[in-house]
């Protein structure tokens, strides 16, 4: 899905672009987006702009009463009950999205959970491989009528900067030997990465393209897990607490490259881009991981309603 205004001339985006700036101009009347995680932080901030600009913003959430109050006057927003970490509670939404809309023209995966203490959910699932990924991969899946009906779909996946060090723990991917919730973050976001990419080459026949996001540094209730303490030890606060200006963007900013991403003319030809700073850029190296990840998502799923 892309603006119907054109965007020559609109590639002065860069890293301190805020979403806002990034649709100005675009007109997106009669379009259904559905943030996941668009009620806090940098969601909250996609779901915000996107609404301005016209569209009709679908916002899954846990907690559905939250959500209400935080996105409270802002038109043509609408909440509803999803679960990501339990199956039973996507199937369920899925089934009550399908009966109320025919298309969807762009899904952004943007729920996650980071650095968790180590936590079960579903059939002994590690809850941040579950939530990032499985279960917005079960929501793409149980969606996927919607997301073809529209045409010129697109799937937004919001991961993190890249790092080399991040790893598909292949042998042991719940982290039952184990647990580093470092490394299951890591996993969790390459996942995101990897989930973009082969969706995109499935979904493109289909007319259905896909990318993923490094939305930068933001400070938001994502890093609710974490201690000051720790925090100030990593480097991303100063001694008083204080987030570092030179780390961080505003959930406005953060949030540029997701909408960018949603709606840019300079994607059409680069389906399964990683994406930062509103530029494509560079993410892990080609391999079958993608392929194999999609197999193995699949079979924990039961879900394969996409060819």
């Amino acid at each position: 899905m892309t603006d119907s205004t054109g965007q020559a001339g609109r590639d002065a985006f860069g890293a301190a672009s805020t979403a806002d700036e990034v649709l100005a101009g675009i007109d997106l009347t009669g379009r259904t987006v559905m943030v996941t995680g668009g009620y806090s932080g940098l969601g909250l901030a996609a779901s915000r702009a996107l609404a301005a600009a016209g569209a009709r913003v679908v916002v899954p959430a846990r907690r559905p009463d939250v959500a209400r109050g935080a996105l409270a006057g802002i038109e043509g927003v609408e909440v509803e009950e999803l679960d990501l970490a339990d199956l039973d509670s996507v199937r369920a939404f899925s089934e009550r999205f399908q009966r109320r809309h025919a298309a969807i023209d762009v899904l952004i995966a943007g729920a996650a959970i980071m650095a968790c203490p180590e936590t079960r959910v579903g059939p002994g699932w590690e809850a941040q491989f579950a939530t990032n990924h499985l279960g917005h991969f079960a929501l793409t899946q149980l969606l996927w009528p919607t997301l073809t009906a529209a045409g010129n779909a697109r799937v937004v996946a919001v991961s993190s900067g890249y790092n080399s060090d991040w790893k598909i723990r292949w042998d042991d991917m719940q982290f039952a030997q184990g647990y580093d919730k470092w490394a299951a973050y890591g996993q969790s976001k390459l996942a995101n990465i990897l989930f973009a990419r082969h969706l995109d080459g499935l979904g493109a026949r289909s007319g259905v393209h896909a990318f993923s996001v490094n939305p930068g540094w933001i400070m938001t209730s994502l890093q609710r897990h974490l201690t000051v303490a720790e925090m100030t030890a990593a480097g991303w606060l100063d001694d008083d607490g204080t987030p570092k200006p030179e780390l961080f963007k505003s959930p406005e900013q953060g949030a540029a490259t997701v909408v960018w991403a949603a709606t840019s003319h300079q994607l059409d030809d680069h389906g399964g881009a990683y994406c930062a700073d509103c530029r494509i850029t560079e993410g892990p190296p080609d391999s079958d991981e993608a392929a194999s990840l999609w197999a193995v998502s699949t079979e924990l799923t039961g879900l394969d309603l996409i060819s």
